[in-house]
């Protein structure tokens, strides 16, 4: 098996959508959650290979071409919010209203477009970039988590920033320990332990 890293772009959207879904119950699949299964990626992936301030990285099987994971992300969280609230929102809430909805999971989602979350300002204060990252199954405990991040680090020195943050989702208690190794750490002030922050100094 040969994977390589390269760039995200929009073409890969569809890739992004599917592993978003594959592993957006907690790390596990939720496509069981899903009768819209193409919900979790219009929040967590697509925008990002779509809209301004974004960058992303993806880990491809040069086999079959097959995109198997990605690292996405904004080097200005603030910008990207503004961006995603008159651009990308409105829509999505238009087209999946609520009371269309069936699965938990869909509801989940329709709700979310209609009262989208942001970022504390301490999460903010700590670094203006965020990101998301996802590998499926079959390819996690390689050591591609970590070259992934690497990348991502790498990029964003080279915009002159210093710090990333992410989200965790508290369920995914793998995901906590994969990102204390890297010298992740919760974020001082941030609303619940599910913020951590890494400086690129401790990477």
């Amino acid at each position: 098996m040969s994977l390589k890293i390269r760039k995200a772009n929009e073409a890969d959207a569809p890739a992004l959508s599917r592993i978003c879904l594959l592993t957006g119950d907690a790390g596990a699949s939720a496509e069981h959650l899903h009768e819209f299964g193409e919900l979790p990626g219009l929040v967590y992936a697509v925008p990002y290979v779509k809209s301004p301030t974004t960058w992303g990285f993806v880990l491809e099987d040069e086999a079959t071409g097959e995109v198997v994971g990605y690292i996405l992300g904004s080097t200005d969280t603030r910008a990207y919010e503004r961006y995603l609230a008159e651009h990308w929102w409105p829509s999505l809430a238009e087209k999946y209203p609520p009371e269309r909805m069936t699965k938990s999971g869909d509801v989940q989602y329709a709700n979310l477009l209609r009262n989208m979350h942001t970022a504390s300002d301490a999460n903010v204060a700590f670094s203006p970039a965020h990101l998301h990252i996802d590998i499926l199954e079959k390819y996690q405990k390689q050591g591609w988590g970590r070259k992934l991040i690497a990348s991502a680090v790498e990029f964003l020195i080279g915009e002159g920033i210093q710090g990333v943050w992410l989200g965790l989702d508290p369920r995914n208690e793998g995901a906590r320990i994969f990102y204390e190794r890297l010298r992740f750490a919760s974020i001082v002030g941030a609303p619940d332990g599910n913020q951590m922050g890494l400086r690129f100094t401790n990477f």
